[in-house]
């Protein structure tokens, strides 16, 4: 059994269902065929969302509001469907199957949208710049096909980022300190070539869709997707699979309904604790708490609570009647994480401004080196720079100072959160101070030279980095303070549901810009293409917008704090049945 055990992963098993073999499954050749997925992935999704604004407004023809709205519900889209791509992981088709099926899907929504940019006929005439106010929107069936297959893409990118980190950690086992120890490495090159395909996206492809043409660009995307199918095809064979344990989602649903069920039963405690049902082995128990005590009910054992088979009842309970208090008590921990996550969507909300109307500013600006044009899509990169140069600058700096003044690894996760939401609101003020500039140099040359196909402004684009700077600086902190606090303080059978949890706080926060986009349109006058959000942004007082974005970010950074000072830290019983906190805060806090 002993020499069993030197060459096979206990909880793994290779393609054909037998036990993994270490030393011909898993381990980096595997991961990195696993990450090529992930370039695609970013280069189809991010190529999209920072440059579509763009597209909507110039070529569809679609009011300032509207363009914002569309890019901000793709992207919220993408982000809500990780949940779905992440139920039918756990439940039905396992991380390997969801990978290579949402990965042909989204390769068919680039390889649709590709099409859809190329026929004229799938897009109105183009504006006569004399008679600009005539310009012909798209009609219903023209956005219709646009819409399907954006949401092609997004379908694809919900289920592909609810895979593939955890399917290229399944190539690593947590029990070998080597491999360990390449699972931290894992991390850095996964956040790596998510780097990678962001700068790609927002620098070439953009280029080439303002340059060459946009068909061209989202061709690209899908043989990038295609190609990197077949390289993940390729290491089948060498693969490891964890066989599913069911969905979180189910598991919750079950405490849920079998507490609400016994909702007229006298709870025992506090008193009484043992007579509520357990059967979690000693060792991954998690010691009952005394808060959401509603949920408790779902542990009181009652007649009817077992299996009904014919001829008798079974000795299994059944799980929508009667759960265990370890599974009761995974779901209040998962409870707790709420206060938090409510009050971290608004930042994506602002961060969902960057990539609309920040590019839609950029592109009335002077954006000149020289000969060279700068696309108005690729100021996005200075997003994606500050996040890169913050990491670098807190791991090779903050770090290693806290580190000797106070012995501490670095900032917590909420203090990191709570620095990501203070950079936001900062950079909301500098993105009001600067379209106060721009504005006023647009009235100065007059706002009819700069409308929809006339000249660009006078003023530099580059007066826009300190709020791409500020905003990526403070993703930089919020992202990973958000995925090392969900994922430290979630049990061990939920990590993957609360990275879900983490993600749908970008998806809701896209949402939310859109909906806040509606209503800031709709009171200001937008229906008549005035107000703050203007048809034509030089007519409107984007400014007022941004500081009102500001003033929102403040108000929930209090409440942030306020939750943030009410969460207790993490007690060594609940540790139990936790994966080691000092080695998912080290993975997250430096990798992420």
């Amino acid at each position: 059994m002993d020499g069993k055990m030197s060459w096979s992963v206990g909880d793994a098993v290779d393609y054909k269902g037998f036990p993994a073999d270490r030393t011909k499954t898993g381990g980096w050749v595997p991961a990195a065929l696993i990450l090529v997925i992930e370039i695609a992935e970013r280069l189809s999704t991010m190529g999209i969302a920072v440059n579509l604004v763009t597209y909507l407004g110039g070529t569809l023809h679609l009011p300032s509001a509207e363009s914002a709205n569309v890019v901000s519900d793709f992207m919220g889209t993408s982000f809500l469907l990780c949940l779905l791509g992440g139920f039918l992981a756990d439940s039905f088709l396992g991380r390997y199957l969801t990978i290579v099926i949402f990965a042909v899907i989204q390769a068919l929504g680039t390889g649709m949208l590709s099409v859809v940019t190329r026929l004229p006929q799938l897009r109105p005439p183009p504006c006569n710049s004399s008679t600009t106010a005539k310009c012909q929107e798209a009609d219903v069936f023209q956005m219709g096909i646009l819409y399907l297959s954006l949401y092609l893409i997004a379908l694809g990118t919900g289920g592909l980022k609810s895979s593939v980190s955890g399917f290229g950690t399944d190539q690593f086992d947590e029990k070998d300190e080597k491999e360990k120890s390449q699972m931290a490495n894992f991390f850095h090159r996964f956040f790596f070539f998510i780097s990678t395909g962001t700068l790609l996206a927002v620098t070439v492809l953009v280029y080439i869709q303002d340059e060459v043409g946009r068909s061209w660009a989202y061709g690209i995307c899908c043989l990038s997707m295609l190609i990197s199918i077949v390289v993940f095809l390729s290491g089948t064979r060498r693969y490891r699979y964890k066989r599913s344990t069911g969905s979180p989602i189910v598991h919750i649903l079950q405490v849920v309904v079998a507490a609400v069920r016994k909702r007229k039963l006298q709870c025992p405690w506090p008193w009484d604790v043992a007579f509520l049902y357990e059967d979690s082995p000693e060792a991954s128990r998690i010691q009952h708490t005394d808060q959401f005590r509603f949920l408790d009910k779902a542990a009181i054992m009652a007649d009817g609570d077992n299996h009904q088979v014919h001829g008798g009842t079974s000795t299994d309970p059944n799980p929508w009647k009667l759960c265990s208090v370890t599974r009761i008590e995974e779901v209040k921990m998962m409870i707790r994480l709420l206060p938090v996550w409510a009050t971290t969507i608004m930042f994506w909300t602002i961060y969902a401004q960057i990539i609309t109307f920040s590019v839609e500013q950029a592109t009335t600006m002077e954006r000149s080196i020289g000969s060279f044009q700068i696309p108005a899509g690729s100021l996005t990169v200075f997003l994606v720079g500050a996040i890169l140069i913050t990491l670098a600058i807190y791991d090779r700096m903050i770090m290693p100072v806290l580190k000797r003044w106070k012995g501490k690894q670095g900032f917590t996760n909420l203090q990191k959160i709570g620095i990501g939401l203070t950079l936001s609101v900062i950079g909301m003020v500098a993105a009001a101070l600067a379209e106060v500039k721009r504005l006023s140099v647009a009235r100065r040359v007059g706002a009819a030279a700069a409308s929809r196909g006339g000249t660009t402004l006078p003023v530099s684009v580059f007066t826009l980095i300190p709020q791409f700077f500020l905003v990526g600086a403070g993703e930089g902190f919020v992202y990973t303070g958000q995925l090392d606090f969900f994922i430290t303080r979630s049990p061990k059978g939920m990590k993957t549901m609360s990275t879900g949890l983490f993600l749908t706080t970008l998806s809701l926060g896209f949402f939310v810009s859109s909906l806040l986009v509606s209503i800031v349109n709709s009171l200001t006058g937008g229906k008549h293409g005035n107000g703050w959000l203007a048809d034509n942004i030089n007519n409107g007082r984007l400014d007022c917008f941004y500081g009102l974005l500001a003033v929102l970010g403040a108000v929930n950074l209090g409440a942030f704090l306020l939750c943030a000072a009410r969460t207790k830290p993490q007690t060594p019983q609940a540790g139990l049945q936790m994966e080691s906190t000092g080695k998912s805060s080290s993975i997250d806090e430096n990798n992420v």
